[in-house]
């Protein structure tokens, strides 16, 4: 999104928050420095304050995408939540989403959600190709909620690796180190719910 884009985007939020009652937040407080700024022919500091306050939305946004990553299962721990998906990365890669997971026995799991990138049509050429898969040692094709997916693991290794294509514009991975099978990894597909995910990811 550039500076102009973000800018019209918090004055037409700044027009519909004008027309009702206004909560004392940073986003409300910033919309009305940005009004004052405009107002006052400071469109530099305008422009300032607009960009702050679609930041501070894009943050709330990007929060409630966390929710869609599992919280640790038993006997798992995770790191907070990362995510890109903003500004001109979002534009050249889409949205992305993920979350690291480890136990005591040094396991690890991650999961990344990618919504629409200009990767994806590849992606759902080899989802939708029997050959390409069978083109690949240790690949499999399975289905889980509805979705196609494609689970990868190199015979006698810890590594194991499960794709998804939620719908068209979404792409789900979940990769595994240190596993003794893939019993970890479909808990935590379990744990998702792939409807919610392809809504919010694409709205």
């Amino acid at each position: 999104m550039t500076g102009f884009q973000r800018a019209r985007t918090a004055l037409a939020l700044a027009a519909l928050l004008g027309s009702g009652p206004l909560l004392a937040d940073e986003v409300h407080e910033q919309l009305d420095a940005a009004r004052s700024s405009y107002d006052a022919g400071d469109l530099r500091g305008a422009v300032q304050a607009l960009q702050f306050a679609v930041t501070k939305i894009q943050e709330q946004m990007t929060g409630k995408l966390w929710q869609l990553l599992p919280e640790p299962l038993a006997g798992w721990q995770a790191d907070e939540p990362q995510s890109q998906s903003a500004g001109l990365l979002s534009a050249i890669a889409g949205t992305n989403l993920s979350r690291r997971y480890y136990n005591d026995d040094g396991a690890e799991i991650e999961i990344a959600i990618m919504a629409d990138s200009p990767m994806l049509g590849m992606m759902g050429m080899m989802f939708s190709s029997p050959y390409m898969m069978q083109a690949t040692p240790g690949t499999t094709a399975f289905t889980h909620q509805g979705y196609r997916g494609i689970a990868e693991h190199a015979k006698g290794s810890g590594d194991w690796d499960m794709k998804l294509m939620v719908g068209t514009r979404v792409y789900l991975n979940l990769t595994g180190s240190g596993l003794a099978d893939d019993k970890p990894l479909k808990a935590y597909l379990e744990a998702m719910d792939l409807a919610a995910i392809e809504k919010a990811m694409t709205e």
